[in-house]
């Protein structure tokens, strides 16, 4: 059984001196010894003294037991030797030596096998206790303690820094003063930066102005307050002098005390993600430029004849001026002055069919606007009347003269309604009448800011059981249709932010409604 520092069984470096004959001096002596003793059986730290040649442990504390589950009987007489851990015991024995004999105190950190089998961190400070006469190494004290958990916290923290290093996110840690004091290689790499510790950098030089300012002005805050914020932004890179999008995240880091300590923000680049979105926007602009161009092919025949209708007319008012001219030359000027006039206008007329036919079918980039609906509606039930009078049908705008304006690219909304319209007038030519049908627009005011558009008609009404089918590319109902009009109608609806919805009529017929925003919000 191991004895107490003090007792007989734990040399302390005072016993090694030479012995004192003045009473009052021994009896300090041994008062200080009892105090070391009794602190020794009382610390949580382990304290133990060892043979310097096999480190064998000849005291060892009562502390073994909470530290390593051993009793003291069952450790000493152990050496320390049996409790490394393998991968530590030989970098031990390389360096023990010369702490020992030439510095006489060494602290390092170790792994010890606990009784029942796992292995512990502890940290020691090890001294050599040498005879003061003959300078001969007598034994080692060691103060052990255990630090598993900063060992583990160090561990995960190097654990993280590699990860967060190899990241292919762009991650940055920064000052409250936002002062920029690491960058993760993918960032380095990307921004072209390097931190230095003596000339950090400014948060500014990451990003362009403008994401700089909705950092300062909505990111940070934010995240001071609820602990994230996430948004997208700009960084800037001065390798090619460009701007990276990127998803950002903003994170605030505080202490135990709730004080923040730093910010870290983590940056995914969406370079290849904007492009690709660049490109199918690209994509569903050429698919529906074409739905245009087939919307116009199939109206070729009522259109010509639009056209013609005009032309002939101007054809006949010249002709007539002619035969005037023929009969009558020295008086016809006196009566030309009104077949001029409607050569003028009738000549017009063709004009702007032919130029919405250009405008309709011409590729250009959508422009949001504030629209009347009205005139609107009124233009394209002009533009289909030729199509409506040849399938007996009658187009009506039963729009209120007070509905609002609504936000919309014009190009697209006219293709929406044209589609819609034609649409209705296909499905009451199906329907086989004899009396005109009717085709018909209506609109309301939905919740706030909304007005909801609706195209109805008085055709055979929907043949599907779920609506849903028909705005499924490829579906159609229609012997010689593509089944691609009803698809980019909604596709275009949700580009402004409604769905386009399709439902039978009590009355008979189909109804189609989607909604739209009065404001650009």
């Amino acid at each position: 059984m191991s004895q107490p520092p003090g007792s007989s069984g734990m040399k302390s470096p005072e016993k090694t001196q030479q012995t004192s004959t003045d009473p009052v001096l021994q009896s300090a002596t041994a008062e200080r010894n009892r105090l070391l003793a009794e602190m020794a059986e009382q610390s949580t730290d382990m304290i133990s003294r060892h043979t310097p040649d096999d480190w064998r442990f000849i005291y060892v504390s009562p502390a073994v037991t909470h530290l390593l589950g051993y009793s003291v009987a069952e450790i000493v007489g152990m050496s320390a030797y049996e409790l490394y851990h393998p991968d530590d015991v030989e970098d031990f024995k390389r360096r023990s030596p010369s702490v020992s004999y030439e510095r006489g105190l060494y602290t390092h950190t170790y792994r010890f096998r606990c009784k029942d089998g796992h292995y512990t961190w502890l940290e020691s400070t090890s001294r050599s206790i040498r005879d003061p006469q003959s300078d001969e190494l007598k034994e080692i004290l060691v103060v052990s303690r255990d630090v598993s958990q900063r060992i583990n916290a160090e561990q995960a923290n190097r654990r993280l820094a590699r990860v967060l290093e190899h990241s292919s996110d762009l991650v940055a840690f920064v000052t409250p003063d936002h002062r920029v004091s690491q960058l993760n290689e993918a960032a380095r790499g990307a921004l072209g930066l390097e931190v230095s510790g003596h000339d950090p950098l400014q948060l500014k030089m990451l990003f362009t102005p403008e994401s700089y300012s909705l950092l300062q002005q909505q990111a940070f805050p934010e995240a001071h307050d609820q602990g994230s914020w996430r948004g997208e932004a700009e960084m800037y890179s001065r390798i090619n002098q460009q701007a990276i999008p990127v998803m950002l995240e903003v994170l605030a880091h505080r202490t135990l005390d709730n004080r923040l300590e730093y910010f870290s923000t983590v940056a995914r680049d969406m370079t290849a993600i904007k492009q690709a979105e660049a490109k199918q926007q690209q994509y569903q602009q050429e698919i529906d430029h074409a739905a245009r161009l087939i919307t116009m092919g199939e109206m070729a025949t009522g259109l010509a004849h639009e056209i013609n209708q005009p032309l002939t007319a101007v054809v006949n008012y010249v002709r007539g001026i002619q035969r005037r001219m023929q009969t009558d030359r020295e008086s016809v000027l006196d009566d030309i002055e009104v077949p001029l006039e409607r050569i003028g206008n009738t000549a017009l007329r063709a004009g702007e069919i032919v130029h919405r036919m250009m405008d309709f079918t011409r590729k250009s980039d959508p422009k949001w606007e504030l629209l009347e609906l009205n005139p609107l509606v009124n233009d394209l039930i002009g533009f289909c009347a030729s199509a409506a009078k040849r399938h007996n049908v009658v187009l009506e705008n039963g729009l209120p003269v007070d509905i609002a304006a609504v936000y919309a690219d014009r190009i697209q909304l006219e293709q929406i309604l044209l589609n819609l319209l034609l649409n209705g007038i296909e499905a009451c030519h199906r329907a086989e009448h004899r009396t005109p049908l009717k085709v018909w627009l209506e609109a309301s005011m939905g919740k706030a800011d909304q007005v909801i558009i609706s195209v109805l008609d008085q055709g055979p009404g929907l043949s599907v059981e779920d609506p849903e089918q028909l705005f499924e590319q490829f579906f159609t109902t229609k012997a010689d249709g593509l089944g691609m009009g009803l698809a980019i109608s909604r596709t275009l609806i949700e580009r402004h932010g409604g769905q386009l919805q399709a439902e039978n009529n009590a009355e008979g017929g189909a109804k189609f409604s989607f909604i739209l925003s009065t404001t650009g919000a």
